[in-house]
């Protein structure tokens, strides 16, 4: 069902990105699922680097999609399929940016509406979008999640 969103949405998703410290990408605690943030990394580039501020908030948010890609690239690693995905419980999203920026929910909103289009209603989430005076290589926008999915014995939710 979702994978053939993705299909019709003609996005594919790709390899996880490997991390960029000691961590996993994602741990499991029952049937959620916790991914590590994620940065804007494709084909094992950083596409979006530097401050976010008023005039570059339209490259903000592709990078906030592609943090949310690569969530998903990483959920798609652990289950095998992202069909195993019950919902999708909360993202927090950090935007690199001044103290003067203050529009880090429209940067976020693009990680957000990208997952209610995937999922629908299992796509809405609890959510977190702030500022931060840096983040890992500079990157524009980091954000991680927590995902519930079905119980693989049953395909339920447990």
């Amino acid at each position: 069902m979702y994978e053939e969103n993705l299909r019709r949405m003609n996005i594919s998703i790709p390899e996880a990105p490997r991390p960029a410290g000691a961590y996993v990408p994602v741990t499991r605690s029952g049937n959620l699922l916790f991914v590590s943030g994620q940065i804007p990394v494709r084909d094992g580039r950083l596409c979006h680097t530097g401050k976010v501020t008023a005039s570059n908030i339209a490259d903000a948010q592709d990078s906030a999609r592609l943090c949310a890609i690569n969530i998903l690239a990483q959920l798609k690693s652990e289950l095998k399929s992202l069909d195993m995905i019950q919902s999708i419980v909360k993202i927090s999203g950090f935007v690199n940016a001044g103290p003067d920026f203050t529009e880090h929910p429209k940067v976020i909103d693009a990680a957000s509406q990208l997952l209610f289009e995937i999922f629908g209603e299992d796509g809405r989430h609890a959510r977190v979008a702030m500022g931060a005076s840096g983040l890992p290589l500079d990157a524009m926008t980091e954000i991680d999640a927590i995902v519930m999915v079905k119980d693989s014995r049953t395909g339920t939710s447990g």
